[in-house]
């Protein structure tokens, strides 16, 4: 297991399993892998950081926006500036980029990602057959609060569901209903994360 957003002690402790039994693990670890990946695929990005900065290749069609100071190329997130590098060209041919500025201002200060790349005045990002090579830590630069709280509703909910094969989930107070498809708390907690448009 690895880049999950909820720790196997944090779910334990959320069903007051004893942190030393370990006749459940497999089952809250599998809830807390499903929770993570899903809150990934729901928001079309991951909140966990590249160990080390890894390439990613960019076609600049549908990816450039033109503003009044240059255009912003969207990237993937980026979590850390350790080892950015940009080089643009095509081919097996790349020419290292400089004087481009991340966007948005103060993102990663503020505990967001770079998600776009800025050139400035009459400099262009290329023409149709232009790649540009982004070298970097992709990801968050840390997991969010309410990611982690979404992933610990989620895998709480996911792990319980073995109780409700079919959906339908019953007690003495409030009887029998179905179990609803989304989770509003966890929707609420994940939707201000989603790319637009995803």
């Amino acid at each position: 297991m690895a880049n999950e957003y909820v720790t196997l002690a944090e779910l334990k402790s959320q069903f007051g399993i004893e942190e030393d039994d370990a006749t459940r693990d497999a089952q809250l670890n599998r809830a807390r892998a499903s929770a993570s990946r899903s809150i990934d695929k729901t928001t079309g990005r991951r909140f966990w950081l590249d160990e080390t900065p890894v390439q990613r290749m960019f076609r600049l069609s549908g990816r450039v926006v033109w503003q009044s100071d240059g255009d912003l190329l969207l990237v993937d997130d980026i979590g850390s500036v350790t080892g950015l590098t940009v080089e643009t060209g095509s081919g097996v041919i790349f020419t290292a980029l400089t004087g481009y500025e991340t966007q948005p201002d103060n993102a990663l200060a503020d505990g967001w990602p770079i998600t776009g790349l800025l050139l400035g005045g009459a400099v262009a990002w290329g023409n149709d057959t232009t790649r540009v090579r982004v070298t970097a830590q992709f990801g968050w630069p840390a997991v969010p609060e309410d990611i982690h709280e979404a992933a610990l509703i989620q895998a709480s909910r996911l792990f319980k569901r073995k109780d409700s094969p079919e959906g339908i989930i019953g007690s003495a107070e409030w009887g029998v209903r179905n179990l609803s498809r989304r989770d509003p708390d966890v929707w609420a907690l994940i939707e201000p994360y989603i790319i637009p448009g995803f």
